[in-house]
């Protein structure tokens, strides 16, 4: 009986310590790495919700020094392209949580200056497409919570 309590609350400082080597890991990646992690293609981690969260806060945090975010308005072309490419890649990622459809909500949001004018400079839809893709994100999120309602029926 104690083994079974003790073996959860073994997981737990075990899943602890990946989440703080996630949050490492992530702080010190580039839009490149993130990419890379998003696509589940770093085998040390996998993608999950508590990894895509962290990489969208990585986005939205403002550093103290410079009080620039992550991708700012004076940033490459590419950079932000780079950036906003990503966001897109987390709303179509299949580990996606509510939680992460609200911090990209809050991006472009945010982001909604930078937005505008790479639209208009580079002749872009992104605004759009955030759009568009946070309500698709949304609407597959109560797809698979309707199903998990009907799994959950089914088996007791």
């Amino acid at each position: 009986m104690f083994s079974k309590i003790l073996g959860k609350m073994n997981n737990s400082i075990s899943d602890n310590q990946e989440n703080r080597e996630l949050i490492d890991r992530v702080s010190k990646m580039n839009l490149t790495d993130m990419r890379t992690y998003i696509n589940n293609r770093i085998a040390d981690y996998p993608v999950d919700e508590e990894g895509l969260i962290e990489v969208l806060h990585k986005l939205l945090k403002v550093d103290e020094k410079t009080s620039k975010r992550y991708i700012d308005i004076g940033d490459m072309d590419s950079k932000i392209k780079k950036g906003f490419d990503l966001v897109l890649s987390i709303l179509t990622n299949k580990k996606i949580s509510v939680t992460a459809i609200e911090l990209v909500n809050e991006f472009s949001e945010k982001s909604k200056d930078i937005i505008e004018k790479y639209d208009k400079e580079n002749k872009q839809i992104y605004y759009t497409r955030f759009k568009d893709s946070i309500e698709l994100a949304i609407n597959n999120m109560n797809i698979k919570n309707e199903l998990q309602r009907k799994m959950d029926v089914i088996s007791g």
